[in-house]
């Protein structure tokens, strides 16, 4: 019975080179095995793949079906057949069968990648730092020490020695990748590493860098600069790309920093807002009277209004969190009235008068 290669993929007869390779692609992934898909569905869509992106064997499938041109099976027999589908047919170069550059095509699956260069990257690095609370309201710029896999500083990670020249890589002719042959469930396979002998870039040094040995990096301590921004809360963690460990042939990883803010006996936040409290005698709550706050800017004067309640709250507006470079938040004084547990017989018998007063 003939088989619809085009219905398979899911193509129209006039679909293109490039439609069918999607077609293919999206199937692949969805019945893989290795991805828990069906193995016998994974192998009719790569059989209609197989004749469908070959010129010659799709023009003879258009005109005589999956029978072949014999009619008696000539397409469906052995490794040159279409229903005879066998993956060892991959690497074959005699015209039998097909060949694949599964590193182009399932790259998602085995980490081939195909001709798509691949970045390496180094290690990132986790710190934690501990911050006053004046600084996380405020931010500041901090200076952290790592010991860490840095670039040589004498060859700039290249490898080479100074004064010296870099080469292609003889390995892999300055691609910085190499073709290996792999067997998985389905045969063999081939698929792209990166080249050991140049780390991926393609270049040699002529001559090796003395202080690394051409590895392009060693180990170190290293001083960097970090800027905490304003209003950075507890728990929160600030990414420095590149302050991670480096590799040759590849960017350096990230640094990653949790921040720990240690309280703070008179402040909180709430929001953009700065909180605190002001403990007052009754007789300044009753008359009013001028008192030196401290705030995270230094001391102030605040005048306390007459007749100011307990709990009542006094705004001083921007002297919160900055909000942005010209604007900050407010300070909010919560008054607290303190009421003696004893008092003399004169305040007693004043107080006495006030209360006959209705006061």
């Amino acid at each position: 019975m003939s088989k619809d290669y085009y219905k398979t993929l899911g193509v129209d007869k006039s679909a293109s080179k490039e439609d069918i390779k999607k077609a293919f692609r999206k199937l692949a992934h969805e019945h893989h095995p290795d991805k828990g898909g069906n193995q016998e569905k994974f192998k009719e869509v790569s059989e209609a793949y197989s004749v469908l992106s070959d010129d010659s064997k799709r023009s003879q499938y258009d005109t005589y079906g999956s029978a072949g041109p014999t009619g008696g099976g000539g397409f469906n027999q052995g490794a040159g057949g279409f229903g005879g589908f066998d993956f060892s047919g991959f690497n074959s170069q005699n015209g039998q069968g097909f060949e694949f550059d599964l590193g182009d095509i399932f790259g998602d699956f085995f980490g081939g990648g195909g001709n798509r260069k691949t970045q390496k990257k180094g290690k990132d690095i986790a710190v934690d730092m501990e911050l006053s609370f004046h600084d996380s309201v405020f931010g500041v710029e901090k200076s952290i020490r790592l010991n860490k896999i840095s670039k040589c500083k004498d060859c700039a990670g290249s490898g080479a020695k100074k004064g010296t020249s870099m080469q292609t890589c003889s390995v892999c002719n300055g691609y910085g990748k190499v073709r290996e042959a792999k067997r998985s469930m389905f045969g063999n396979f081939m698929t792209e590493v990166v080249c050991s002998a140049c780390d991926g870039t393609g270049q040699i040094p002529k001559e090796k860098c003395h202080t690394c040995s051409g590895k392009g990096t060693t180990k170190r301590e290293d001083e960097l600069s970090v800027k905490i921004p304003a209003d950075i809360n507890d728990g929160e963690t600030i990414r420095l790309s590149g302050g991670g460990e480096a590799i040759k042939g590849g960017s350096s990883g990230d640094l990653y920093i949790k921040i720990h803010v240690k309280g703070d006996h008179l402040f909180n936040k709430e929001g953009k807002n700065l909180v605190t409290e002001l403990n007052i005698k009754l007789s300044e709550a009753i008359l009013g009277t001028k008192v030196m706050l401290k705030t995270l800017d230094g001391e102030l004067e605040l005048k306390i209004p007459e007749g100011t309640q307990s709990a009542e709250i006094l705004r001083i507006r921007g002297k919160g969190v900055p909000i942005d470079s010209e604007r900050r938040g407010d300070l909010l004084v919560k008054i607290n009235v303190k009421i003696p547990h004893r008092i003399s017989r004169q305040a007693k018998e004043a107080i006495e008068k006030l209360q006959k007063e209705g006061l």
